[in-house]
């Protein structure tokens, strides 16, 4: 059951975002990617959206604190990392592709919607964050 889920997961994100992914990043870190989502256990893919889950709550703490230097959004920062390198080629991780991302996220409406649900600001919030976070 949780193989189905994992394939599924592939498939609906090659088919949302896979022809500009694999124009962005190329095929090999798109494939690379997807191996690694398909090759996790049903327990790595739960930490993985534990990781997601603090990062919200400290993402949504930083915004209280309203500091994107601060602890919290320093913490949404890193656990945001966590939660990348768990996809990225061979946990590879790389600040410049970091900041790109979190640039995407403000600049791409699909992902700004994501975050934007978290709380209006969010996304903007978690880029100036990770900015911080890469300086």
């Amino acid at each position: 059951k949780f193989e189905g889920f994992k394939k599924k997961l592939v498939e609906d994100n090659e088919r949302q975002y896979g022809t500009e992914a694999r124009a962005a990043y190329g095929d090999e870190a798109v494939d690379a990617s997807n191996a690694k989502v398909m090759g996790m256990s049903e327990e790595q893919y739960q930490a993985v959206q534990g990781i997601e889950a603090a990062m919200r709550e400290a993402l949504i703490a930083g915004m209280a604190e309203g500091d994107p230097a601060g602890e919290q959004a320093q913490r949404a920062a890193d656990l945001h990392r966590q939660w990348l390198i768990a996809f990225w080629k061979d946990g590879q991780y790389s600040p410049a592709a970091h900041k790109g991302m979190v640039e995407m996220y403000v600049a791409d409406e699909r992902f700004r919607k994501y975050y934007e649900a978290m709380a209006p600001g969010a996304a903007e919030f978690l880029r100036e964050a990770v900015l911080a976070y890469c300086s």
